[in-house]
């Protein structure tokens, strides 16, 4: 039952960044808006992690692997690069973070072979790809933000679809499951 509430809810989530994305919300807000969405919709996820305990123990409770499942969307990287090679996208936005989130979504295709709750390797690898993942999210948001504090223009293609949704859903989703894997990772193991 847990599991149905929350997909119901993200998919109803989904929905209405498709619908902000159809409409062009964020088009013709000047920056630092788009940012602002972006850290309110992921404070928002935390809030209910924090407050909500069937979100809360879902989290804590689905497959660690089904969370690694969010950061195969990473392969976005390569869209990028092609919007780079364009002229839609500035290199320093695309090629860096195009190419952080590959290696990213290889490395999280990898590990849905193996459990962290193994310990030793696994746990380690997992901790590993979580803080460079984290660190390569951040680096993404916090070079767009940039750039788009710069020169607004160059950073368009993230205000429409499918790109919006990056801001709209995606990236709030991918840096709380970070989140929620480390809480996830420190937590003490029953000794069995």
């Amino acid at each position: 039952m847990q599991s149905k509430k929350v997909i119901i809810g993200v998919f109803a989530w989904f929905l209405l960044a498709i619908a902000a994305g159809k409409y062009r919300l964020l088009t013709n807000v000047p920056p630092p808006f788009p940012q602002v969405v972006l850290f309110g919709l992921t404070l928002i996820l935390l809030l209910l992690f924090w407050k909500w305990s069937v979100f809360r123990n879902w989290a804590l409770k689905v497959d660690i692997r089904a969370l690694l499942l969010v950061h195969l969307f990473r392969f976005i990287g390569i869209y990028f690069l092609i919007l780079h090679s364009r002229g839609e996208l500035p290199y320093a936005f695309a090629v860096p973070g195009g190419l952080g989130d590959i290696a990213i979504a290889i490395v999280a295709s990898l590990l849905l072979f193996i459990s962290p709750e193994r310990g030793g390797i696994a746990l380690k690898a997992f901790f590993i790809w979580n803080l460079l993942g984290l660190l390569d999210i951040l680096f993404v948001v916090a070079t767009a933000g940039r750039l788009w504090m710069a020169d607004p223009a160059s950073m368009s293609a993230l205000t429409k679809l499918p790109l919006s949704l990056l801001l709209t859903f995606l990236v709030p989703i991918i840096i709380f499951t970070h989140i929620v894997i480390f809480v996830r990772l420190f937590k003490p193991r029953s000794k069995s």
